[in-house]
């Protein structure tokens, strides 16, 4: 049993001052709403108007119940229901539980000093009094805790409230929903837009401890497939991005404005599917554009390089090693025969194979479609 419910029996209030005490509550509560509003920062200015009056009834309410535990009553029951409440509502209201609990705290000592004056002048005795004051802030304490749980519950259902609501937005990030969702998914998490998001992929296993080294509102999905986590980290600073996760398999798409991080997710996803080596998805870009479309890149090789398909495999190789060595060397056939490793007289005489097979081979036209097709060795 509380030292609030064992200690009622002990006190020795006659019913004369409890009623006395009763009369006196309009004016201490009062005088406790002023003095937390003096004397405790977080509740100046919040305790005036409608919402003085209503915390007033609540503090006259809570000294009731009080004495009706003074009085033998047992209501603590409902008197910690309101604490935890009032711990709750606090938490919405953005205070933290110091402030509460310093409003208890001064609470206790005004009410305390009207109380007291008022059984005193009743004709309480000294012993009473020490058990009138035991009691009376044993009853603060397990306000004060009820009101503790209250604020720590709301703060954790918020908290993953808002967690999902972060994750629901990062997936219509992603997913490349329309700006109007975008906008409404972020103001219900309460996150502020950036200019810009940077999409990093990640294996799960290092992606909350890589999220702890970036911007506090990077968002993360999870549940992705192989085991990969999404980041879409706010207004990054590229280099330094790939400095700290240089000792992570990441993959760092590139910045994009904040409603179209879409494209760089999906940047970031075909990089990795490349190279499980690729950091920086800016350094694949060639791979990434020849790989955009493997069909028609497949479809282009097989039409632009028709002419050495009844060559025989060797022949063909080595032909499709000169043609992409003369196309990266501009055509200087000592460039061409030192990269190959050749002859000059080599590279001369293949190159009119080439020309046999091909034709012209300066044209812009062809000059393009034969670099695409020998970009990428097949």
């Amino acid at each position: 049993m509380s030292r609030a419910a064992g200690g009622a029996a002990e006190v020795g209030l006659d019913h004369a001052t409890i009623t006395a005490l009763r009369a006196l509550l309009p004016v201490t509560a009062g005088e406790v709403v002023q003095a937390v509003i003096d004397e405790v920062p977080s509740y100046e200015g919040a305790l005036s108007g409608r919402m003085g009056g209503t915390i007033r009834r609540a503090v006259r309410t809570a000294l009731g119940h009080f004495l009706d535990v003074a009085d033998g009553a047992d209501t603590r029951g409902v008197a910690t229901e309101a604490a935890y409440e009032l711990g709750r509502g606090e938490a919405r209201d953005g205070r933290s539980m110091d402030a509460l609990l310093s409003a208890y705290r001064v609470g206790a000592r005004v009410a305390w000093r009207g109380l007291a004056a008022e059984a005193v002048s009743s004709g309480l005795p000294a012993e009473g009094l020490a058990e009138f004051a035991e009691l009376l802030f044993a009853y603060i304490d397990e306000l004060s805790a009820a009101s503790a749980a209250g604020h720590a519950e709301e703060l954790a259902v918020r908290g993953r409230v808002r967690e999902r609501y972060l994750e629901q937005l990062c997936r219509d990030l992603i997913a490349g929903e329309g700006e109007d969702v975008l906008l409404a998914g972020a103001e219900r998490a309460g996150w502020a837009p950036p200019g810009s998001l940077t999409a990093v992929l990640l294996p799960s296993s290092q992606a909350r401890s890589a999220r702890r080294l970036l911007d506090p509102r990077t968002l993360l999905l999870e549940d992705l497939p192989d085991s990969t986590t999404a980041l879409l980290v706010p207004d990054a600073d590229r280099g330094h991005v790939l400095r700290l996760l240089a000792d992570r398999s990441a993959v760092v798409g590139p910045a994009r404005p904040w409603t179209r991080v879409v494209s760089s997710f999906d940047r970031a996803t075909r990089a990795r599917a490349l190279s499980a080596d690729t950091l920086d998805t800016e350094q694949f870009l060639v791979d990434l554009v020849l790989n955009a479309d493997a069909e028609a890149y497949a479809d282009l090789r097989a039409r632009v390089l028709a002419p050495l398909r009844d060559q025989r495999p060797a022949t063909a190789r080595r032909l499709e090693e000169t043609l992409r060595a003369w196309l990266l060397h501009h055509g200087r056939r000592d460039e061409v025969a030192a990269s190959l490793f050749v002859h000059p007289q080599t590279v001369r005489y293949r190159m009119g194979q080439l020309r046999d097979l091909f034709g012209d081979l300066t044209s812009p036209e062809r000059v393009l479609e034969l670099t695409l097709a020998l970009a990428r060795h097949p």
